[in-house]
């Protein structure tokens, strides 16, 4: 068993709520040992926690890695900072607003920053719903945490 055998099954294994980032991505994966994946989910009271652990589960029992333990560590807590930066890339092709320091978001379908809150909550209670002024798409933006 392998290190990078574990990364290259779990970089296939996507996040259930935005299909087109994985959960290596995501950051979620914090540490991968030869008999050991430590993940830790976007928040606490994520509902896809679940469902997450069950996909690497079987993720790495069909790749012969049934002998690896799954170890769910919530501190410190997962940040924004974590997701990649092929993971932000493709938030933002996907037309999810990825996370930054900004007052403004980009919006991810035209660029412009003529963009506005509409409400705290989006589709994910990671997510917030903006709207671009310019080409007056919504959009969701991830909240940096």
């Amino acid at each position: 068993m392998s290190e990078a055998g574990i990364r290259a099954v779990l970089e296939a294994v996507m996040d259930p709520e935005i299909p087109v980032v994985s959960i290596m991505d995501l950051g979620i994966v914090r540490a991968i040992e030869t008999d050991k994946v430590t993940i830790t989910p976007t928040y606490s009271g994520c509902p896809a926690t679940d469902f997450i652990e069950r996909n690497i589960r079987e993720a790495l029992d069909a790749n012969g890695y049934g002998d690896v333990a799954i170890e769910t560590v919530l501190s410190p807590p997962w940040s924004t900072d974590w997701i990649s930066e092929e993971g932000k890339e493709k938030l933002r092709d996907y037309g999810i607003a990825p996370p930054e320091l900004a007052k403004v978001a980009t919006c991810p379908r035209c660029g412009s920053t003529d963009t506005e809150e509409v409400s705290r909550f989006g589709s994910t209670p990671c997510k917030a719903q903006w709207r671009c002024k310019d080409c007056l798409e919504p959009f969701d933006r991830f909240k940096c945490h």
